[in-house]
């Protein structure tokens, strides 16, 4: 059991829990802002989470979902208000509905995480801030310290599983749900190196090309949030030739951007394609989240070996950078 005090204090209202773990702050931190991780303890045994968005950055925003025992589905979301790499961060928890609407019926926390070394490792200071009494009573009512305890209880267990989140491993699809979808993977670069790959059409005409054998003639890039994008691939000795266009919906450089994504020429729907950068141990975490309009799409499109395609490229990625 990682937690080794709490302490209640009703004149500052507050709750802060210590925490000693047998590893370095970095992977403390990683921890915390790889969604693939904090996942796995971001809640009890009984109500585990899933993060369909995570920005481990100053304005950035995280959403996820507790799952019950019996089915029943609570949504949460943090306003990142600061970050400081990788030594704290602070953001603002609220209870929401699926989409990230706040909950104002239900009481905010302010929570700042602090991260130090120690002599055996690494040290978690959280302290969550309520506006009164009766906030911090209520949250108190519903079990938030007993949750808490049995969530940290499984940290140490993701600290340990190194393998999992290595960056020797290849691109991996996760199913977040029946229309989404969350490729992952570290690319050995940096964060404003990633992103720079991903927006000039120049470096993507030599990486993202998928399996062997292709070219990109088309690559005309969205620079600006309303621009349409269009890229193009064609087979080297044959006819094959396929392309998607989309819009550009949201940018944050060097870490986030929302795009709208359709195949040229097909009936299909759109996607929705949120794109997250996020600095980790090793180099950077890519993490995609594909929305469908449903499951059978979901699934035709996973069918067709997309992730191995994805995994080609980020390979010639590597390379490049």
């Amino acid at each position: 059991m990682p937690v080794t005090t709490i302490e209640k204090d009703l004149d500052q209202l507050t709750i802060t829990i210590v925490a000693d773990f047998a590893v370095p702050v970095r992977r403390l931190w990683d921890a915390y802002t790889d969604p693939r991780q904090i996942e796995q303890f971001w809640g009890p045994p009984t109500y585990p989470s899933k993060f369909f968005r995570h920005d481990a950055v100053a304005g950035g925003r995280s959403i996820y979902a507790m799952t019950g025992p019996e089915g029943d589905v609570h949504y949460g979301c943090w306003d990142w208000t600061s970050a400081d790499v990788p030594r704290s961060f602070e953001v603002l928890d609220q209870f929401s509905d699926a989409d990230g609407v706040p909950n104002t019926e239900l009481p905010p926390m302010r929570m700042t995480f602090a991260f130090e070394d120690t002599n055996d490792g690494s040290r978690l200071t959280t302290t969550s801030h309520f506006d009164s009494i009766e906030q911090m009573q209520q949250l108190l009512d519903m079990g938030v310290l007993e949750g808490t305890r049995e969530a940290m209880s499984q940290i140490d267990a993701v600290l340990a599983d190194l393998a999992s989140f290595a960056a020797e491993r290849a691109a991996e699809a996760q199913i977040l749900g029946d229309t989404q979808v969350r490729v992952a993977r570290i690319i050995r670069g940096t964060v404003d190196q990633v992103w720079r790959a991903h927006h000039d059409a120049d470096l993507m005409k030599q990486w993202l090309l998928g399996p062997d054998g292709w070219s990109m003639p088309v690559c005309e890039v969205a620079t600006a949030v309303g621009d349409s994008y269009r890229y193009e691939w064609q087979e080297d000795d044959g006819d094959g030739h396929f392309g998607f266009t989309g819009e550009l919906l949201e940018s944050a450089p060097p870490h986030r951007s929302v795009t709208t994504e359709a195949m040229i020429g097909m009936d299909f729907p759109a996607t929705l394609n949120e794109l997250t950068l996020t600095p980790v141990e090793g180099g950077t975490l890519l993490s995609l989240v594909i929305t469908y309009a449903n499951a059978e799409q979901r699934d035709a499109v996973l069918a067709t070996g997309m992730t191995d395609g994805m995994e080609a490229s980020y390979q010639r990625l590597e390379n490049l950078l």
